[in-house]
C-alpha cells in the first residue's frame, strides 16, 4: 500500500496497483501449495477415510482452478474465492484436530504433523493475502463483474 500525503491534509492510505501482481502471484502459489500438500496426503486419506479423500480431490481441483482464475481476472470475486477456499480448509483442519470428523477421530490432538503445519501456514498466508486483495479491490471500487 502506498501512503499518499497532501499539503495540509492528513495521511491517507491509498491502495497501490503496483503491489497487486506480486500479491496475486504469491496467493496463486499458495493455492497451488495447498493443492500439492493435499495431493501428497491423498493416497493415505483415500484408504483411511474415503469421503475425505474425495473432498481432497475436490480441493485440489478447486485450488488449481482458483489460482488460475486469480491470475487471469482482476476482480474481487477472484480474491473472495481464494480467501474462502483457504479459510474453509483451515477451518476443516482445526475441526479435524480438535473435535474430529466422522471416521477420522485418530487425528484429534495431532497438531504437529509436518504436512498439517505446512498446510496451516500456507492456508493462513492465502487468507491474509486474499483479505488484503479483497479490501484493496473494494477500496478501488473495482468490481470488474
Amino acid at each position: 500500500m502506498a501512503i499518499r500525503t497532501e499539503v495540509g491534509a492528513s495521511r491517507a492510505i491509498e491502495p497501490s496497483r503496483q503491489d497487486e501482481p506480486a500479491r496475486r502471484a504469491v496467493t496463486a502459489l499458495g493455492l497451488l501449495g495447498i493443492a500439492l500438500i493435499h495431493l501428497l496426503d491423498l493416497p493415505g486419506k483415500l484408504k483411511e477415510t474415503p469421503y475425505l479423500g474425495a473432498a481432497y480431490i475436490l480441493l485440489i481441483v478447486a485450488g488449481v482452478a482458483v489460482a488460475e482464475y486469480l491470475m487471469r481476472r482482476h476482480d474481487r470475486r477472484a480474491w473472495l474465492a481464494a480467501t474462502v477456499l483457504a479459510a474453509a480448509v483451515l477451518l476443516g483442519y482445526v475441526v479435524n484436530r480438535s473435535v474430529g470428523l466422522p471416521g477420522a477421530m485418530d487425528d484429534i490432538g495431532n497438531w504437529l504433523e509436518p504436512l498439517g503445519l505446512a498446510s496451516m501456514f500456507v492456508e493462513a498466508v492465502v487468507v491474509v493475502l486474499g483479505l488484503s486483495g479483497l479490501v484493496d479491490s473494494m477500496a478501488r471500487g473495482s468490481a470488474d463483474v
